[in-house]
């Protein structure tokens, strides 16, 4: 089974949902269950610089001051730690995400996609990176061991056609699962519903194996 995942490395809920998801995806393949799983890009703030503010100090601005963006942040941030997710927003720093979206779909073409995207959501929410940076996605690309040129135009056009499609489609909120091209799940649902999920278009398809909250609901991912 195809799942594509829409998202943005700097939406918290995107991370919470890959990380249900893939524990989802295990308890899937468990059972016989086969996936294959792509990432698609997702801006949240297409226009966003990365000026090195602080994502707490853009929110206070843009969503009614410092004590409405710390409930928000604080809830979410929550909801993440029962996952097991460290999310610091005291040190996130506001990114233009489209070179880090480069950077993952360059590494997933070196088989290191996931290992790519997970990367960039520790370096934005834990610590405290600049994923907006061509030196810091050029380290995390030392690191991960993927060639990557973000200084030419490696990967540039084909996340701008994906941004496109995603527009295209009717994308507007993230996380989002597409099951087959055709089955939409949206935000970080529980791991539960995303098994279901996975079970329920399998029988659709006839691949039966053998044997949520969305950025957008929260304001944070409005652009």
């Amino acid at each position: 089974m195809k799942v594509e995942i829409y998202s943005d490395v700097v939406c918290p809920w995107c991370y919470i949902g890959h990380a249900r998801f893939a524990r989802a995806v295990e308890r899937y393949r468990a059972k016989g269950g086969e996936v294959e799983v792509e990432f698609r890009p997702f801006q949240l703030a297409p226009d966003a610089k990365s000026t090195g503010e602080l994502t707490l100090t853009w929110a206070a601005k843009k969503f009614g001051g410092a004590e409405q963006a710390a409930q928000m942040f604080g809830r979410v941030g929550g909801v993440a730690a029962e996952d097991g997710l460290v999310l610091d927003f005291d040190h996130a720093i506001q990114a233009n995400t489209f070179d880090a979206h480069r950077l993952i779909r360059l590494a997933g073409e070196q088989g290191k996609g996931e290992e790519a995207l997970y990367a960039l959501f520790r370096a934005h929410f834990t610590d405290g990176l600049d994923v907006g940076s061509r030196e810091v996605l050029a380290k995390l690309a030392g690191e991960l061991g993927v060639r990557a040129d973000l200084d030419g135009a490696d990967g540039a056009a084909a996340v701008r056609e994906e941004l496109a499609q995603a527009r295209a489609i009717g994308v507007s909120s993230v996380p989002l699962f597409l099951f087959e091209g055709q089955f939409a799940v949206s935000g970080a649902q529980p791991e539960d519903t995303l098994l279901a999920a996975l079970e329920e278009v399998a029988e659709r398809t006839g691949q039966s194996p053998a044997g949520g909250n969305a950025c957008d609901d929260e304001g944070y991912c409005a652009v």
